[in-house]
């Protein structure tokens, strides 16, 4: 196990460092403080044939332009806050309205956006922030700490940890986009996806949460069994269209810890299963990736990546009845998700 360090770049005068972790078996995860941004994961085809698996730029430039949170951490509150305001113990809380009149993923300048202290640990980087009472129109000083560890066993692990000195919202996700068949070669269409999910978020016309939950069963959010993710994108299914043809939805976990979410990519063999401790799973297909600009070379357009956003339920302060989060000052806000990286046995 080894860990690289290098510069990535400037911003005003301030150097932006990558951080790769490399197991025994040549797997690569590399990360940046700006943004916490995960840049690039190589991992190997059925034919060990070693390439990226995740949308990224060469520069950090381009991430900084960027307005799709590739590879980003979001937050302080990953998904939308409808209407950018809340209340909390009779005080009304005004965000940054950044998505039609509502706030999205913490904001304007949210956790994709800053500066983070990075320290090298054993096996990973540990990335640490502070966010000042007030920013983005949250309440109370926020110290935050988003931890990329990886092991022998092919698992990236992500663990977040935060403390408030007042009462505040905190739920927080990584946003990558995954492309298991190497380098962009293809789209995402044709990967399978398993969830142990029967029931999913009904949206409202602004992608925000109605508060109702809605069965999979027969319906193309029935990833109960393996589908492609083509599925979505060519029903005509309400809540399909609604989202551009294709999945940017919750989707309510039915167990934790016990392979709940696997991504396969049939050509390439290469497979992803995802574990969580938290409640949902917001599964992006990337319906909206814009139909000009690169990665890395790679002409950009629909369904190039699809997001697996571990995280607590997008507008859940507007909700009694979902998952709380508010984080309470002396309370310690923590989440983990793991990441396996394989090749699937024929």
């Amino acid at each position: 196990m080894k860990i690289i360090q290098e510069s990535f770049g400037q911003i005003d005068n301030q150097t932006v460092f990558s951080y790769t972790l490399v197991n025994d078996h040549g797997l690569e995860v590399t990360a940046i403080n700006y943004g916490c941004i995960i840049t690039k994961i190589v991992a190997p085809d059925k034919n060990k044939n070693f390439e990226n698996i995740v949308l990224g730029y060469d520069t950090l430039n381009e991430y900084v332009k960027d307005s799709s949170y590739l590879g980003a951490i979001a937050g302080r509150v990953a998904g939308r806050i409808k209407g950018g305001s809340f209340e909390l113990d009779g005080t009304e809380y005004l965000l940054a309205k950044n998505d039609h009149g509502n706030h999205l993923h913490g904001g304007i300048k949210g956790f994709n956006k800053v500066f983070w202290d990075a320290e090298i640990i054993e096996d990973g980087v540990r990335f640490s922030y502070k966010s000042p009472d007030g920013e983005e129109g949250y309440p109370g000083n926020l110290i935050v700490q988003v931890t990329y560890t990886l092991n022998n066993n092919n698992e990236l692990t992500i663990e977040y940890a935060a403390q408030t000195d007042k009462k505040t919202l905190v739920t927080v996700t990584n946003h990558s986009y995954f492309n298991l068949s190497g380098n962009l070669k293809r789209d995402i269409l044709n990967h399978t996806l398993k969830i142990q999910s029967d029931r999913f978020l009904e949206l409202d016309s602004e992608f925000i949460p109605t508060g109702k939950s809605i069965q999979v069963e027969d319906t193309p959010f029935d990833f109960t069994s393996e589908r492609e993710i083509n599925t979505g994108a060519t029903s005509t299914y309400a809540q399909n269209v609604l989202v551009g043809e294709g999945y940017d939805h919750p989707f309510l976990l039915k167990t934790n810890k016990d392979k709940e979410i696997n991504l396969k990519d049939p050509e390439s063999g290469r497979t992803l299963t995802i574990e969580t401790d938290e409640p949902a799973v917001v599964v992006y297909s990337g319906n909206s990736l814009p139909s000009e600009g690169e990665f890395c070379g790679i002409p950009s357009r629909k369904y190039l990546g699809i997001c697996l956003e571990t995280q607590g339920l997008p507008d859940a302060v507007h909700h009694p009845h979902f998952p709380t989060v508010i984080l309470d000052k002396g309370e310690q806000y923590s989440s983990k998700t793991v990441y396996q990286f394989g090749i699937e046995e024929n």
